[in-house]
């Protein structure tokens, strides 16, 4: 990992989503973290946002670690431009492996496998797995729906106030890089 650096794991599509705005988020983000001395963790693809993240940290000479399941590894899918490509047996093992890998999970926008991966994360903070930060960055109000459900379980007495409060929210790379390393656990500083 990188020197002195914290490990951030991004959660985001493997495709690229109508809004080309989408793709310059996932590549600012992916700079902004290589800049900042850290390590992108991500799901080792090199299509999509998380192509674009990983691509961009590269470019800005940022670590970039992918884990990817060994089903998915055809030239097609993996990232083979990784500082380092882990390969796992299973979907499970990926999700495991990131969250072992990263002091913090940063979540753009995606579809049900970016809201499975952010769903197992806080639920495995709620149970006490792990204390790791973890934050939306969010600056076009993509994640709204999402987070008006959470705040109606919490209502009505299905999530609590703590959990949902876990879930932090940014409105640029720079906002949520800064919230992740201030929330970190003290076990997870360099």
């Amino acid at each position: 990992m990188a020197s002195g650096g914290a490990s951030i794991c991004v959660y985001c599509a493997s495709r690229d989503g109508n809004d080309p705005a989408l793709r310059e988020l996932a590549r600012s983000l992916g700079a902004a973290i290589a800049a900042c001395g850290h390590t992108l963790v991500f799901g080792g693809g090199r299509v999509g946002l998380m192509g674009a993240a990983a691509d961009a940290a590269l470019q800005a000479g940022g670590e970039v670690v992918g884990v990817i399941p060994s089903f998915m590894t055809d030239e097609e899918v993996a990232h083979q431009g990784c500082t380092r490509l882990e390969i796992v047996s299973s979907m499970h093992e990926r999700k495991a492996r990131m969250v072992a890998l990263s002091d913090g999970f940063c979540v753009l926008p995606g579809g049900i496998g970016t809201l499975d991966e952010l769903m197992e994360t806080l639920t495995w903070r709620q149970l006490g797995i792990h204390a790791k930060p973890v934050c939306l960055l969010d600056p076009a109000g993509y994640f709204e729906g999402l987070l008006r459900f959470l705040d109606s379980a919490v209502t009505q007495g299905f999530l609590s106030r703590a959990t949902r409060d876990a879930l932090g929210s940014a409105a640029s790379p720079a906002q949520a890089i800064d919230l992740l390393i201030a929330q970190r656990p003290a076990d997870t500083l360099s």
